[in-house]
């Protein structure tokens, strides 16, 4: 990954940007890290947008009618908790497959 420093990032900033298209970049003040810089196209396979985006008039509790029906069926025994590293494997797989979808 890429260390840059802010005032070279200020006076370099088309190179920043270039930078960023091809990797992140951590951006430095005073030889600390204090960002990071992402390309746009990085950020849409994060949660970034999640966080970022308003959302919808009733979102919240849409979420929590959601999260409320899956604990019970996970109460009931109707549905199965997968351990963390099992579902962090199953997230890892279904990104690597919509990311080959993309660039197929």
């Amino acid at each position: 990954m890429k260390v840059i420093s802010a005032r070279d990032a200020k006076n370099r900033f088309g190179e920043f940007l270039d930078a960023v298209r091809r990797e992140p970049v951590v951006v430095t003040k005073n030889d600390r890290p204090v960002g990071i810089m992402i390309s746009i196209e990085d950020a849409a396979d994060t949660l970034l947008p999640e966080f970022l985006l308003d959302k919808d008039p009733g979102y919240d509790e849409w979420l929590f009618g959601k999260v409320s029906a899956t604990l019970a069926r996970v109460d009931a025994g109707k549905s199965t908790v997968h351990s963390h590293d099992e579902a962090m494997t199953r997230l890892r797989e279904r990104m690597e497959k919509k990311r080959a979808d993309k660039t197929a």
